[in-house]
């Protein structure tokens, strides 16, 4: 299942970028970037047995465990693209959220929007960790 995370704004040669770039690396499922001006600018067309997820303030907080099990299901259930979406300043709109598969939140606290890419992106690492039982996640 391809993880493909779609991002409003551009992450540029950053710190950010780095974490976001080595934790993308060491994901064994394949990945994908896709990065959308701050206004304007058109998501890449849905494919088929696709899954919407945004990450958004109004979201799930959804432990590292019960990510895993969304994803791994997701891939059993034969779901060829997990699509990862995170919006620009002002967030997304009720329209946005009612067409999501799954709303996600990082917690409470508002994050920048480089940093939430960076843990995206760990999440998504730690979660195919925790499928493969590699002993990166640590529970409890």
């Amino acid at each position: 299942m391809l993880l493909h995370v779609v991002a409003r704004g551009r992450i540029g040669r950053s710190p950010e970028a780095e974490l976001v770039d080595r934790y993308l690396k060491r994901i064994s499922w394949p990945t994908r970037v896709t990065e959308l001006p701050d206004v304007g600018g058109r998501e890449p067309d849905r494919v088929p047995h696709s899954r919407r997820v945004l990450l958004d303030e109004k979201g799930e907080v959804l432990g590292s465990v019960a990510f895993a099990d969304r994803l791994g299901r997701w891939r059993d259930d034969g779901v060829r693209e997990a699509r990862f979406l995170l919006g620009a300043a002002d967030g997304f709109n009720d329209a946005d959220r009612a067409e999501a598969d799954l709303l996600v939140s990082f917690g409470r606290a508002t994050w920048p929007h480089l940093l939430a890419r960076a843990m995206l992106a760990e999440q998504l690492f730690r979660a195919t960790s925790i499928l493969a039982n590699h002993p990166y996640h640590r529970e409890g």
